[in-house]
């Protein structure tokens, strides 16, 4: 067995597989809610669109740290979300898998949501003006039109939500703390074993999310590049 793996402990493994779970959970959520907001933003006129527009950009300037204290407040037991949960019987989401689910997909947002708006805004709706007058249904143009002329921009989305997830941190601390196999993700494991002055388990972790970070970057301007090349050929 290759070193590296041996260093690994059950700990680590359990991390990996918890962030791997959270990037998977969230790019799937995000893609489902953020196609028809994308949509709306890349054809609406409303005086509502700036606002939106700013809603969704906010977590790209806002610290991961103010919008975990603001869900934890929200998703706690004194919180309007977590009390209500706790009066109908359940859990309060702070400390939960959910929980950072849900901030997870809230920080990701404009990650999903800004590649789509600029593949939707480079289709513009003509060719879904020709699909309908040839009678296809709703169902049909976002099969037959949508997704095909819009691939870029969906691995693209994909690619970097699923790739921001990976490396997310003061959210989840914030709202979830360090519990393991629950909240306690890679990058909250690899603070961890800094903190216990684990180094070398630090060490390796952290070099397996550069070199993952890098080779999603790479294949995600390379796939920038074939798309750019198919479009003007």
């Amino acid at each position: 067995m290759p070193e590296f793996l041996t260093i690994l402990s059950s700990q680590d493994w359990q991390a990996i597989q918890l962030i791997l779970k959270l990037c998977l959970y969230t790019t799937l959520i995000l893609l489902l809610l953020g196609t028809p907001l994308a949509w709306w933003l890349s054809l609406s006129h409303s005086k509502l669109r700036t606002a939106i527009q700013a809603i969704v950009a906010l977590p790209l300037v806002l610290p991961p740290t103010v919008l975990g204290f603001y869900l934890l407040l929200l998703l706690g037991p004194h919180g309007a979300i977590g009390s209500t949960l706790e009066q109908l019987g359940l859990n309060h989401l702070a400390f939960s898998f959910s929980g950072i689910l849900i901030g997870s997909v809230i920080y990701s947002l404009p990650f999903t949501v800004q590649p789509l708006v600029e593949s939707f805004r480079r289709m513009g709706p003509r060719p879904l003006e020709v699909a309908a007058t040839l009678g296809a249904s709703k169902l049909d143009q976002l099969f037959s039109v949508i997704l095909p002329l819009c691939r870029g921009g969906f691995i693209v989305a994909a690619t970097l939500t699923f790739a921001h997830t990976l490396g997310e941190f003061g959210v989840i601390l914030m709202l979830g703390g360090s519990i393991p196999g629950e909240t306690q993700v890679l990058s909250v494991l690899i603070y961890d074993h800094t903190e216990a002055m684990n180094y070398a388990q630090a060490h390796q972790l952290s070099l397996g999310l550069l070199i993952t970070a890098f080779a999603v970057l790479f294949i995600v301007y390379g796939l920038n590049r074939r798309f750019e090349r198919e479009a003007i050929l």
